[in-house]
This record gives structure tokens, sequence and C-alpha cells, in this order.
């Protein structure tokens, strides 16, 4: 067991995820110690293999990460190709460089300079930076929206998997209400979001197909009715298990106007299918594949997992020549990552093969159909410290998984265990999160709708001090887009504003009683 014990919360998190990507086997714990004689002590079998002391160093985050980095280094023999970098997000710090006029070669020296990222990974950031920017240009952040719907049942839970999602058979008695009520959250929503622009649907979950054909058509004739589509430039419908997928239902998605499927057999090895839980066969994705293109569906994307249980090298170079016979329009390429959540042990990864080289197998592959990469993230405890990246053929790539990786958009999402995040134009995201479990999201939707309601209280701009509502406020009602131009609150004095400061306030209807949890105040 390795210990990481830090004198400062803050910086505890970052720590604990170096030393993780450092011994990815090893049991890591952390812990606070106010009185430690170190700022950062790293403890392996009882001995400090790696510490920052100087206490000064707390203010340079950066600083203690590289110190960190190098000691580590030193003791494994090995590094990191993202360096430093513990977030999901590292093209964002591309794309703001790209945005400032940095060139190509500017960065990729001030990415290895500044964070230690290799140069492989300095270029691939860059290039989907590029190919991030030129996609997003082409939407409106501030008049424009996008819409997620979570449907959290699969046929079976996967071993690796995380997600708040259930197996049809426990919920399948249940579906009918839980579909009843998302269609209240996405009245709610649609509603409160008149006159903005929907740009981009994600139907995710879970396997929106599990839903029988009927079903589908509820939910979609649902968005149909509450959503105007004028602007819409993607339409997604995840259909990830092959064994959900019959030509009824696919019927249903093309009547419509679905533009976007992902089909993600993650392998295509049986015996390793057969290992995380997945009941279908090599030969049920391949018949989905074709079925789907005889259905006249041209945006198809494929998932795969580098480091399942088991796999080696040979084995994923066998999937992907499968995938390549196949021509996806996307490939979605995934390292494993093992989380609290999910059914599958960390030391059931570790004969998981040669990471990185699986990894650059999937992106030669992915070249050879003529694909480049156009998003990427990270996650925790991710295999090999690597990355999941999203290839894409020309015109094909998905709109959608650029948008919630960047954070440019504001995306509202219904369903359980769903995050909406509303992006302002300062940059401030604001989240709003539903309950995981579907039998509280089926009792609690009011609740649900209420929290979202924040999201419906738009600043004007006027020079007034601008306020969202605090915690216990009451609002008389009022019609949607009404404007009160002058409205007096009795507000404590927060940051210099007095109790009777004016302020621009848009009201929903929904409650007399807008809650609020946490309260923000910002001026413009």
């Amino acid at each position: 067991m390795i210990q990481v014990i830090c004198r400062d919360e803050a910086y505890i998190y970052n720590a604990y995820h170096m030393t993780k990507a450092f011994y990815p086997s090893a049991e890591v714990v952390s812990r606070v110690e106010e009185k430690a004689s170190n700022y950062v002590t790293v403890i392996l079998d009882g001995k400090a293999v790696a510490s920052v002391p100087d206490e000064r160093e707390k203010e340079q985050k950066r600083r203690i990460d590289i110190i960190l980095y190098r000691q580590l280094a030193e003791r494994t023999g090995r590094t990191l190709s993202w360096g430093i970098l513990t977030g999901v997000r590292p093209v964002k710090l591309a794309v703001k460089r790209l945005d400032e006029g940095m060139t190509k070669e500017e960065f990729i020296r001030w990415f290895g300079e500044n964070y230690l990222v290799s140069k492989e990974k300095s270029e691939l950031a860059w290039n989907i930076a590029v190919r991030e920017k030129s996609l997003l240009d082409k939407l409106d952040a501030k008049e424009g929206y996008s819409l997620y719907v979570g449907i959290p049942f699969c046929p079976t839970v996967c071993t690796y998997c995380s997600f708040s999602s259930g197996e049809w058979s426990f919920w399948k008695d249940r579906i009918d209400e839980y579909l009843d009520v998302l269609c209240r959250e996405l009245r709610f929503i649609a509603e409160a979001s008149e006159g903005k622009r929907l740009n981009t649907v994600y139907v995710g979950g879970g396997t929106p197909t599990t839903l029988s054909g009927a079903q589908l058509d509820r939910l979609l004739s649902c968005i149909d009715l509450y959503f105007p589509k004028e602007h819409l430039l993607e339409y997604t419908v995840e259909a990830g298990r092959p064994d959900s997928i019959t030509r009824e239902k696919l019927a249903v998605l093309k009547e419509h106007g679905i533009t976007r499927i992902s089909i993600n057999p993650q392998t295509m090895q049986q015996k390793t299918l057969d290992v995380i839980g997945r009941k279908h066969t090599v030969e049920e994705v391949k018949g989905a594949l074709l079925l789907v293109r005889d259905m006249g569906f041209d945006n198809i994307n494929m998932d795969l997992i580098m480091g399942l249980p088991g796999e080696t090298v040979e084995e994923v170079k066998d999937t992907l020549r499968q995938i390549e016979d196949l021509q996806p329009d996307n490939l979605t390429v995934h390292s494993l990552a093992i989380k609290r959540a999910a059914k599958m042990e960390r030391q059931d990864t570790k004969n998981a093969g040669c990471i990185g080289q699986m990894v650059e197998e999937a992106a030669r592959s992915a070249g050879r159909m003529g694909m480049s990469p156009y998003y990427l993230y990270r996650q925790k405890n991710i295999a090999g410290n690597f990355e999941n990246v999203g290839y894409a053929k020309a015109e094909k790539a998905g709109i959608y998984n650029i948008l919630i990786m960047e954070e440019k958009q504001t995306i509202i999402a219904a369903g359980a265990g769903s995050v909406s995040k509303r992006v302002y134009p300062d940059g401030r995201i604001e989240r709003s999160e539903n309950v995981k479990d579907v039998s509280q999201y089926i009792e609690r939707i009011g609740e649900m709708i209420e929290r979202k309601s924040i999201f419906y209280v738009f600043p004007y701009q006027t020079g007034n001090p601008v306020v969202d509502i605090l915690p216990g406020e009451k609002l008389k009602m009022a019609k949607a887009d009404e404007i009160a131009a002058e409205v007096s609150l009795p507000l404590p004095n927060l940051c210099g504003i007095g109790d009777f400061d004016l302020c621009v306030i848009k009201l929903v209807p929904i409650s007399a009683k807008i809650h609020r949890k946490k309260s923000r105040m910002t001026r413009i």
C-alpha cells in the first residue's frame, strides 16, 4: 500500500492522482495531516519515496506538481505521456492558446516546458483543438443550447461500468412511469428555453434502445412535440448494445429524424465480451451495423476499450481489423478506467497488456479508415495514464461530444443521474444534478425541476448588479419571458451590494418560490 500525506486539503487531489498514475496497480490511500513534516510525502513500504518539504510552494501548485513528478519518475524509472496534468480536459489548454494566437510549434514547446507533456500528446492536443475550433465557430454559444436525455437502463450491466444504469429486467415494470416524469421534465425545459436555439440532442444512458419500439416512439414524440428543430445540427441516439437493436426500433429512430447512432461493441473478442458481462456475440455486432446501414443511417459511431482484462495487443489488432471491415464513420477509443461503482476489480486489469501500444494501433486503424481525431478527454484511474479519443471522417464529427468536453455552450440534461451545465458569457459554469436512483427521480421529479429553475433566471445587460435568486426568496408568478426591469429585493450585504439595490430578473412559471442551495452573485 502507498500512502500520500498532504499538509493541505487543497493539494490532496493532485498528489493522489499523480501517485496513482505512477503506481496504477497499487492501492493508494491519501490523508491530510496539518502538522506533517513535509508539505507532501509519498510513503511506500514504510519509506518516503517522494516529498515536497517547502510550504512556501503551497501557492505554486504547478511547481509542486513538477517536483513530485520528477521524484516519482526517478523512483519508478518511467514517465507519463501527459506529464503533470491530472484533469480531464487537456485540450482546453490548447484551445485557449490557439485563441491567443500561439503557433503549433510554440504550443508544443510551452506544453512540454510547463506541464512536462510529451511531444506526441502535445501534437495530439493541438490538432484536436484546431478541429474543435472550426466546429465550435459554427455554433451559437450565446443563444444556442444542447439537450441531453438520459435512459438509465441496459440489457445487462457491464463489469467495468460505473454509470447509474440498471438492468432492464429489474426496471421493466416501471419504465413507462419513468417516461411519464421524464416527459414532464422535458416539457419544463422546453418552456423555460423558449427563444433559445437548440443545436444538438443526445439521447444516452444506459442504452436507450433497451426501450421497446413503442416506448422509444413515445419518448421521441415528446421531444418532437416540445422542442423546435429549425436550428438542430445533430441528433444522436446511443444504441450501444447490439442485442437491443431491431429493425422496428431503427424505423422509429428514422421516422423521428435521428442523424447519428452509436453502436458500442467495446471489443470484437468473444471471450472478453463474456468476461465483462456483455450478453451478445461478435456476429450480433456485425449484423447490427449492417442493419443500421441498410436502414439508411450514414453517421455511425463505434466504441472500443483498450486494456480490457486478459486482452493482448494481437487481439486488439484483430478487433481493429474487424472494425475496419465494418467501416463506421466514427471510432471512439477509450482507455479502461475502473471506478469505485464498477463491479470489475483493479486487479482484473493487471494483465491488460501494453495499453500504449494498443492506443497507437487504434490511432493507426482510424487513420486507415480516413478518420482524424476530433475530441479527447481523460478520466480518473484511467489505464496507463492515457486518454479517450474520438476519431471521425470528414463532416462526421460528433458535435455534442465536443460541447460536453470544451464547455462552450449550455447543456440542459433530463433524466435520472443527468447533470445540466449552464455556461455564462464570462466562462462561469453552474451545474444542476438530478438524483441517480431511478425510484428517487420518479418520486422527486418536482424537486428536480425546481433545481433546474435557476438555469432560467437570465441576467440582462443593464449596468445594474445582477443576482441569482437567493434561498427562500418569494416571487410573484409571471408569464414566461416577462421582464421585471427594476425589481427591488431585500438582499444581504454581499460583496458591497446594499440591501435594496436594483437587479434584473427573468421569471418562469414554475413555482411561487424558487430556492437555491448555493447563492451566487456577479456584476456586469
